[in-house]
């Protein structure tokens, strides 16, 4: 093992103990004390000008005598609290006998030692870290495609945290990584897509970034204060993989001086416990992130890693029902077949379908069949041997297979990727698809290949120095197999085995088994991703109107969902009951936006919670059918829907569409028509009729009295709504905005809302120095200056803007427009809080004045 004072240099570099570097970082101080926290053992020379104290003869001391009573207290309770954990425990704001200053304070015990971190707190930023964990995660937590929670996560980190650069970095399976979602300051260049070799960072490195998540660098020149002594007793340096405050390697310094990098921090993405990436983040000075901030950023990691899990679980689940689906397609043909074998050897072609490749082949029993670009057959059974060898059992792919089998390379144009699939557990059948060659050009953030150099302190490793894109033409190789396809590739595997250790039972009763098997999926999907499911029944398609903006479909997306969520909680809690008038409201109010005439009349009526579930269904199906295809599908189509109370008590409900396309029966009732037709009869015991007349369709739905109760007698009056057709919302697509806000909350909101509406750059500002300074960098197509900045106005911004040509509105919560000077009367003013709608008309109506 290497002493923390030994060189690094080019035979040790690999092997350097970054874990014991000896050493902290200037921006705090550490004391080292005894397992009962009651002796200083060794101490950061820094630690006597840091506490107040003076520095001879720390060690040995009490830790009361240096911090008194109290904070030492308030220490021990917190390492009786988080024990051996190796997470710190965290007191925030406390004050210390000897300093007048506050601290933030960490505490950890590891291998018998509790190691005590103190930082200076900073008046800097109000936002509470509870705060700021729950606004970031619950953004993301919304969040159901991959893509999208890549975006988002870079985007948000930076708001909140306030670095030049924030990126998501992928770790590939050879070690290394791809820039793919980056959030950066508008003059910087971009490393979107550019790839970094394994090299760059060192196996040791990427152990302790499981070990601890969050990894910050203050200043990358290097300074580091030494922990006295720098060996205990026993000759053992201070082990400080978990402490906040490691100081950083010279050589991971130096690389990050030589991208320009003044400041970073890291947080690990950790799946499965193996370091998937890293969400890295660059400040180009010198910067100490506060420590409440960076336990919100922590604490964010950990749940952006649960939720890429998920979505990756869900990703599987999806890979494995479209398997599923194409295998009981298949199997429906097995009967008349007879064998097995040969109904596979028959739907070769068909197995294209799974996912894109050049060919496919299969090889059962030793016989070979193929379909499209596939080896020649004097090679099939080589390839199959070494695929035997390697496999083992399992799937395996490779897009380079000339590199791992020479006598590939003869048929490299044909078959240079290889994705094999094993048919049965004895290792001897598969299905392989196949990719020809392509010549490509892969981008990488300077040249992959380590460079060493000799220098003044001899032979060394000398990070990269050069970070332009350095291109790499890449020949024999395919495109690469996608994690998607891996997992279609292991659900077919999953599939195919089972198909074929079953296929007696497949012959005797087939229809029955797939019957079987895909209720026991259904059930399976329900159970592993009911929350994801969830959230998918509830989502309502409706057909865009012709000349409708993609901008207006997503608003009424989100409408939908938010009022379906009553109804939807409803039925899955099954608790209560609830209004029948609010069900309705809340089933159809997502319909409004289409014009169409909807009128509710009838007295008020409680459901029970059984009634509620069940007639919550109903109505949810009549609305998505009237808005495919009846009277909410068309601009002037009507709904009227009354109920009454009968003479026995019952609810009489009447849903009455006219004026929309003429409706007639399915020739085969699906689900839906199902469900209208037979769950109140069969679950209440009540009746359900529906007539498709030449002027609309009408339903009449009874609810028996013992699931009902009437408040009042007394009829509500008719509740009849148009939408008014406002003109379509100014596209904000691809506009670069500067948004001026002293309110980290508010300027992420906005921030997320005109993102969402397409535009391209949203560069904050919370000072009017910060603003000034943007615009010497980033000239906005478009402003939005708060006009009271809590220590000033944001006038002399707005100057700067009309100098430079650019429009820009006011947003003000004061109501009142005392501090806009006349000249700027006609500037437009938006209220807080803010709404989108209103936001985007001041800034269309800015531009307008252009």
């Amino acid at each position: 093992m290497l002493a923390s004072t030994d060189t690094v240099d080019l035979t040790n570099c690999d092997r350097e103990p970054i874990h014991i570097p000896g050493s902290i970082q200037p921006h705090g101080c550490l004391l080292a004390c005894d397992g009962s926290v009651a002796i200083v053992r060794r101490h950061s020379v820094n630690a006597g000008a840091m506490l107040g104290v003076e520095n001879t003869d720390i060690n040995g001391r009490t830790l009361d005598e240096l911090i008194g009573e109290q904070a030492t207290h308030d220490i021990r309770n917190a390492v009786a609290r988080w024990g051996n954990l190796t997470r710190p425990g965290l007191l925030l704001g406390v004050r210390i006998a000897h300093s007048s200053d506050t601290f933030n304070i960490a505490i950890h015990r590891h291998q018998g030692v509790n190691i005590v971190e103190f930082e200076r707190t900073t008046d800097a930023d109000t936002t509470p870290p509870l705060e700021l964990a729950r606004l970031l995660m619950g953004r993301i937590g919304q969040i159901a495609d991959l893509d999208a929670l890549f975006d988002g996560a870079a985007r948000l980190l930076r708001a909140a945290l306030g670095y030049d650069r924030v990126m998501l970095y992928r770790f590939a399976h050879d070690g290394s990584g791809q820039v793919i979602s980056e959030a950066r300051r508008g003059d910087l260049e971009s490393f979107l897509g550019q790839h970094f070799p394994a090299s760059d960072i060192p196996q040791q490195a990427r152990v302790l970034y499981v070990q601890n998540t969050i990894r910050i660098v203050s200043n990358t020149d290097g300074e580091r204060v030494a922990i006295e002594p720098a060996l205990d007793t026993s000759g053992e340096p201070l082990d400080l993989s978990f402490a906040h405050l490691r100081s950083v390697s010279p050589i991971h310094c130096e690389y990050l001086r030589n991208m320009g990098v003044g400041a970073s921090m890291s947080i690990s993405i950790v799946s499965k416990g193996v370091l998937w990436g890293l969400i890295a983040c660059h400040h180009y000075e010198p910067r100490v992130l506060p420590m409440e901030k960076r336990v919100a950023a922590e604490m964010f990691g950990e749940f952006f890693s649960l939720q890429l899990a998920e979505l990756i679980q869900k990703r599987k689940l999806e890979a494995s029902e479209r398997a599923r689906q194409f295998l009981d397609r298949l199997m429906q043909n097995v009967t008349p077949h007879g064998e097995i074998q040969d109904l596979l050897r028959d739907s070769v072609a068909d197995f294209t379908a799974l996912m894109p490749c050049d060919g496919v082949g299969l090889y059962i029993n030793k016989t070979w069949t193929c379909h499209g670009s596939t080896p020649p057959t004097a090679a099939v059974p080589a390839l199959m041997s070494f695929i035997n060898s390697v496999a083992g059992g399992r799937v395996w792919a490779t897009n380079a297979l000339s590199e791992r089998l020479p006598g590939a390379e003869v048929y490299r144009a044909e078959a240079s990727g290889v994705l094999a699939v094993p048919l049965s557990q004895l290792p001897r059948d598969y299905l392989v698809f196949f990719r020809k060659e392509v010549a490509q050009t892969v981008n990488w953030g300077g040249d992959p290949n380590k460079r060493y150099e000799s220098g003044p302190l001899g032979d060394r490793l000398t990070p990269r120095k050069s970070f332009a894109i350095w291109k790499q033409a890449v020949e024999r190789q395919s495109h690469p197999w996608l994690p998607t396809e891996r997992d279609t590739a292991e659900a077919t595997r999953t599939s195919l085995v089972e198909v074929v250790m079953r296929h007696s039972e497949l012959l005797a009763d087939e229809r029955h088994k797939a019957d079987l098997r895909q209720k026991m999926l259904n059930e399976e999907l329900n159970h592993r991703v009911k929350n994801i499911l969830a959230l998918i029944k509830s989502l309502v398609s409706h057909p865009v109107e012709e000349g409708r903006s993609i901008e207006a479909y997503v608003a009424s997306l989100r409408g939908r969902i938010q009022a379906l969520s009553l109804a939807h909680d409803q039925v899955i809690r099954g608790a209560g009951g609830g209004g029948l008038r609010e069900l309705l409201e809340a089933e159809l109010s997502p319909y409004r936006d289409v014009t169409a005439e909807i009128a509710l009349d009838g007295p008020d009526v409680l459901l029970d919670a059984r009634a509620f579930s069940v007639l919550a269904l109903v109505l949810h199906e009549l609305a998505t059918n009237a808005a495919k295809y009846g009277a909410l599908s068309v601009h002037a189509g009507r709904l009227s829907l009354k109920w009454q109370r009968t003479p026995l008590g019952d609810c009489d409900i009447d849903w009455l569409e006219r004026d929309g396309p003429r409706v007639n029966p399915m020739a085969k009732p699906g689900f839906g028509s199902m469900l209208i037709g037979r769950s109140i009869p069969y679950d209440l015991g009540g009746e359900s009729e529906v007539q498709y007349a030449e002027e609309g369709a009408r339903v009449r739905l009874l609810i028996p009295a013992q699931f009902v109760t009437w408040p009042a007698a007394v009829a509500k009056p008719v509740a009849s709504a148009r939408a008014v057709d406002h003109a379509p919302p100014a596209s904000m697509r691809g506009l670069s905005i500067l948004m001026v806000e002293d309110q980290l909350l508010i300027a992420m909101d906005v921030q997320t809302m005109l993102a969402d509406e397409g535009a391209g750059t949203v560069e904050t500002a919370s000072s009017v120095k910060e603003a000034l300074h943007n615009l010497t960098i980033f000239h906005p197509d478009v402003a939005i200056l708060d006009v009271n900045l809590g220590n000033g106005s944001s006038l002399p911004v707005a100057h700067a803007l009309v100098a430079r040509g650019i429009p820009f509105v006011f947003a003000t919560g004061y109501g009142e427009t005392s501090l806009i000077p006349p000249e700027m009367s006609d500037v437009p003013i938006v209220r807080k809080p803010y709404d989108v709608a209103a936001l985007i008309a001041a800034l269309t109506m800015a531009m307008g004045k252009k």
